[in-house]
């Protein structure tokens, strides 16, 4: 059969408008390569590809049509290995073959684009779980979608899903990845997740892709052992074939020192971007990329794992300056969101450790007079390369309620989750995530207090919005607040943030949020972080500040649970307070959040 190459296809099974199919694959190992596939009745020795510069491989062929399934049928001295597309777009499951297919979705003159990052509030959800009807089923993007109703309405602008890129088995976390290009075919594969973006995109949702790049696998990879080249047993040419493909998830860490697997990873992050319209990647375990012991003590730095992650960055800003990256590094560092002239890696934002962990000691302390304040005002004072939207900032996400973490709730009063006390104080955290400077974000479920810690066997349970639909729409009137869909609320995606009151002893906490000196819609945000109700409370204010109560999160109307005493306005006095001219007196319950606007 006579091949043609076609030098400009790019990688994988390419299929082009005068129905034939171009195949490209890297194989510097191999003595010979040929594509095998319903096509050719999966004959071993009709479709020879031709050896490129560089160990690449290609040829093209008029048989293939989309939906053939094949595979690359690799010899390597006496062996034959039969592989999966590392580039495949569709899978028929994780052990099975390589789908041949165009991304060619219709996406009905979508020109969404993401919020600005200082409007943004993500939102994070697993979709095997999300919305799952049965115990027997996982949950598909038409679950999901059929939520994004729900969603918009309570404000939500941008949802981050975890991993979806096809995995080992139907029900996962997603962050073990056998097919980094394809879809899960469980949660509705390519056409379903195309459709999930475009119906998020139509309610005004933003869409972040979680992508896996520290390892791959461990199980049912395509990539190992690819060409049947290996050292140490170790898993060939996509990989570290020494002590540096340890991982804590495997033996699997890519080998980011060849031009060829930066090539790889960097092809992926591109590929969400423009093949999928995803408004936004978040990179899992960063530091696993950029220190060999995920910069644990004195760890040893893989540089070429930096200039991986430096060059996607710099690609993504230069070709998609609108898309948001995410790292999860978690190591407090600002080379993460330093830009690439500074030395750094250009990460739009990182999870931020300096607020999730301080925060959730603060407000799980069992005793009121064991509450640092202080770790409350470092956490919210916090910020990355100088711009507080360099954060994301979370009391809940999927790591910090599994693996013998709870959610909020039950780490506050375990076993009575729904107790005033557990749901007061939760709430707290919540106010604060969304209160605080830099980009919020919720777990699923934590705007109801869901209080059952995650895992991918059990669904979320949405018989607690139905019992707890005050505590729901206390989430949305937050959220409506910090997003401006309340008016006046300007202060609250501001870059700056001012303590106007600390006392360590009454336990409560006073910060203005702002965008500069001279902005006109200031928010200030009061929080009693004791059981013990004040009146005539003093908070220092300035001689023109006419505040207006906004939200009180201990209203009853939220909760019946919540108190009795009656929250108004507040009364100014002239009578010097905090170093300000003036002193606000309000009334304050235990546990609560007051959040006033000018």
């Amino acid at each position: 059969m006579e091949t043609i190459l076609n030098k400009s296809a790019g990688m994988g099974a390419i299929l082009t408008d005068d129905a034939s199919t171009t195949f490209r694959v890297w194989a510097p190992n191999a003595d010979k390569v040929f594509v095998i596939g319903d096509f050719n009745d999966w004959k071993k020795d009709e479709f020879e590809l031709e050896l490129e510069d560089n160990g690449y491989w290609a040829g093209v062929t008029e048989k293939c049509k989309e939906g053939d399934e094949y595979k690359f049928l690799i010899i390597n001295g006496k062996n034959e290995y039969e592989r999966n597309d590392p580039y495949a777009v569709e899978v028929t499951n994780s052990n099975g073959n390589s789908i041949a297919r165009k991304l060619d979705f219709d996406w009905e003159g979508d020109d969404f684009q993401i919020p600005n990052w200082n409007e943004l509030v993500i939102y994070e959800l697993h979709v095997g779980t999300f919305n799952r009807k049965k115990p027997d089923q996982v949950g598909t993007f038409e679950d999901v979608i059929e939520k994004l109703p729900y969603l918009k309405k309570l404000g939500i602008n941008c949802i981050e899903l975890l991993p979806v890129a096809e995995f080992a088995g139907g029900i996962s976390w997603g962050y073990n990845p056998a097919h980094p290009f394809a879809i899960e075919q469980d949660y509705g594969g390519p056409d379903g997740f195309a459709k999930l973006i475009k119906e998020a995109h139509k309610q005004g949702i933003a869409v972040i892709m979680d992508v896996v790049y520290n390892h791959f696998g461990p199980s049912d990879i395509a990539l190992w052992q690819f060409d049947g080249w290996s050292e140490n047993d170790k898993g060939g040419i996509y990989f570290y074939n020494d002590y540096r493909s340890e991982t804590p998830w495997g033996d699997t860490r890519p080998d980011y020192g060849r031009t060829e697997v930066r090539k790889y990873i960097a092809d992926n992050a591109i590929f969400w971007i423009e093949q999928y319209r995803c408004d936004g990647l978040r990179m899992d375990a960063t530091s696993y990329i950029r220190f060999e012991g995920g910069g644990l003590g004195m760890d040893t730095e893989i540089n070429e794992g930096n200039i991986l992650m430096r060059d996607i960055n710099m690609q993504i800003q230069s070709k998609y300056p609108h898309v948001l990256t995410i790292a999860e590094d978690l190591k407090g560092d600002d080379k993460v969101t330093d830009g690439s002239e500074y030395g750094g890696l250009g990460y739009g934002s990182q999870w931020d450790m300096n607020f999730v962990h301080p925060v959730r000691e603060v407000l799980t302390m069992i005793n009121d007079s064991d509450r640092d304040l202080q770790q409350i005002v470092n956490a919210l004072t916090y910020s990355y390369s100088g711009d507080a939207f360099r954060r994301i900032v979370y009391t809940e996400s999927h790591d910090e309620v599994a693996n013998g973490k709870a959610r909020v709730p039950e780490e506050i009063q375990p076993g009575d989750a729904e107790s005033p006390f557990a749901k007061k104080r939760a709430i707290l955290g919540i106010v604060l995530t969304l209160t605080a400077p830099g980009i919020p974000m919720l777990f699923q479920g934590q705007e109801f207090i869901e209080d059952e810690y995650f895992q991918d066997t059990e669904a979320l349970d949405w018989g607690k919005l139905d019992k707890l639909k005050g505590i729901n729409k206390l989430s949305t009137d937050l959220i409506a607040l910090r997003t401006g869909k309340a008016e006046r609320t300007n202060g609250l995606r501001g870059q700056q943030i001012e303590i106007v009151h600390f006392n360590q002893d009454t336990k409560i906490l006073a910060y203005v949020r702002s965008r500069d000196a001279d902005d006109n819609e200031p928010v200030l945000v009061i929080l009693n972080f004791g059981n013990k109700a004040f009146e005539e409370y003093g908070i220092g204010v300035a001689k023109d500040a006419e505040w207006k109560l906004r939200f009180n999160s201990t209203w009853k109307g939220y909760d019946e649970d919540f108190s009795e005493l009656e929250v108004e306005g507040m009364e100014k006095v002239e009578e010097p307070t905090d170093e300000k001219p003036f002193t606000g007196q309000i009334t304050i319950p235990a546990y609560a959040a007051l959040i006033y606007t000018k």
